[in-house]
Order: structure tokens, then sequence, then C-alpha cells
């Protein structure tokens, strides 16, 4: 039986990182689980490999089809973005295990929906400072800069991700990534093949 993990943590943690560098080990066979969103596509990111880049008609497309597991809205400086997770066929968890790349809320409605069984939480977590100087200089790199969204997502993270919501989630397992990244990582690869 495959296992779905599920990488989450507030914005500028390393997730897409860690993500990308967990895809690329052979020696854990993960497939990578890609998700859908309405969002503008960001400096160096390509449709199909951090997200399913869709539109809104796309969106209300696969709600009537019933093929949508989860979704998210964020009103954000540049109006409203979804993000979503839609059941698609290239899923196999009887025979693979898969990568994904989430919200605390995702994760939940993901886990509800395949099985406390077959979805496994990494959480990466940065010490606030940090993170906000990850996010700003992200942010600078941006064609065009938007650090209105940049403080809304860092400060909607402090509620999403709240003490209460982690351990709700029962998530126990938690991984620092504040300053070795490798070590992180070579942390999070040693936890999945224990679980594989």
């Amino acid at each position: 039986m495959g296992k779905l993990f599920y990488i989450m943590g507030k914005s500028a943690t390393g997730k897409d990182t860690i993500y990308e560098a967990l895809l690329a080990r052979e020696d854990l066979g993960l497939y990578p689980f890609v998700m859908c969103t309405t969002r503008p596509v960001r400096a160096k990111e390509t449709d199909g490999v951090q997200y399913h880049f869709v539109t809104a008609d796309d969106l209300d497309r696969m709600q009537r089809e019933g093929k949508v597991i989860e979704l998210r809205s964020y009103d954000t400086v540049q109006g409203i973005w979804y993000y979503f997770t839609a059941d698609s066929d290239a899923v196999d968890l009887e025979h693979f295990s898969y990568l994904a790349l989430g919200t605390l809320e995702s994760y939940e409605k993901i886990r509800n929906y395949y099985g406390v069984e077959r979805v496994v939480p990494l959480y990466i977590e940065v010490e606030d400072r940090l993170r906000l100087e990850r996010s700003m200089k992200r942010e600078g790199k941006q064609a065009v800069p938007d650090y209105s969204e940049m403080c809304r997502r860092y400060l909607a993270d402090q509620e999403d991700f709240s003490e209460e919501n982690i351990m709700r989630t029962g998530i126990v397992r938690r991984f620092q990534n504040n300053g070795d990244r490798e070590s992180c990582m070579d942390e999070v690869a040693e936890y999945i093949r224990e679980k594989l």
C-alpha cells in the first residue's frame, strides 16, 4: 500500500525546496501529487510541477463534475485565489507513494478523503523572524513585488497554523528548518523511509 506524504507549514519555511529535493531522491521513489490553483504563476514556477494553474472556469467545470476533493479560497489584494485538490486517475495509492505540498486545512481534508493510515503529515517549522526575512527576499525577486500580499499571507499563517489547529489535526512530529537545510531534508527523508 502506498502513502501520501504531506508537506505543510507557514509561508517561507522552505517547503517548496524540501518538496523538490525529496522528489529528486530516487531512493524514496516518491511521485508528485500536484494540486490546482487559480492564482497567477510566480517566477520560476511551471504549470504541472508546483501546481496545475487553472482558470475559475476550469474550477467551476471540475466542481460540476464532482472532481474537487477540497477547496480553499483566499481573498488577496489581487482578488480571490482558489487552491484545491482534484480527484485524478493519475493517483494510484495501491501501488505508489506520493509527495504533496499544502496547508493544514487541505491536509485534514485529504487525510479524511484517503484515510489516516495513508496520509502522513510532514510539518516544517521556521522561527518567525527568519521566516519574515525569507518572505521579503522571495517577494523582492518577483517581477512586480507585492509586499501587501506577502504581509497578508504572513499574518494569515499565524492564525491558520495556530498551536490549537496543529494539535487538533494530530500532528506530533515537526521538522525544524532554521539553519542547515540539508540536515532538515535528511531528517524528513529518514522519517519517510521509516513510514514506507
